[in-house]
């Protein structure tokens, strides 16, 4: 049996609810900073990078809220992107959730980062 890993990365970003939840949840957005390409079909989302894809499923979502994608070829593997908003600073949080076989969460955390700071970037954050 393999070890299910869940990893709860927290990172404040510039830009309010609605536009990062674009980013998160539409095609276009997530080809920007997450994937080299990414197809939709109904809820399946494929992600392509270089010369590997995986499909995914839409599993949860609410608007300006939370994005959850499971993968289809891995039973109980999902990563989940949730936006918070401070109510006194007004700051927006992204917490990203990534469920996951066996991976180490410095390899995890490594590779959140280096997307986030991608998407950090794109919004001028």
């Amino acid at each position: 049996m393999t070890d299910i890993n869940k990893v709860q990365l927290e990172y404040v970003v510039n830009c309010s609810p609605k536009v990062l939840y674009n980013w998160l949840s539409t095609a276009s957005g997530l080809t920007e900073w997450f994937a080299d390409d990414v197809k939709v079909k109904g809820k399946k989302y494929t992600f392509i990078w270089d010369d590997s894809e995986q499909t995914a499923e839409m599993t949860l979502h609410k608007e300006n809220r939370l994005v959850r994608f499971s993968w289809i070829d891995e039973e109980d593997s999902y990563f989940e992107f949730r936006i918070t908003q401070d109510e006194l600073t007004g700051d927006v949080s992204l917490i990203i959730i990534d469920v996951s076989e066996g991976n180490e969460y410095d390899e995890v955390k490594g590779l959140w980062d280096t997307q986030v700071s991608d998407l950090k970037h794109i919004l001028g954050s």
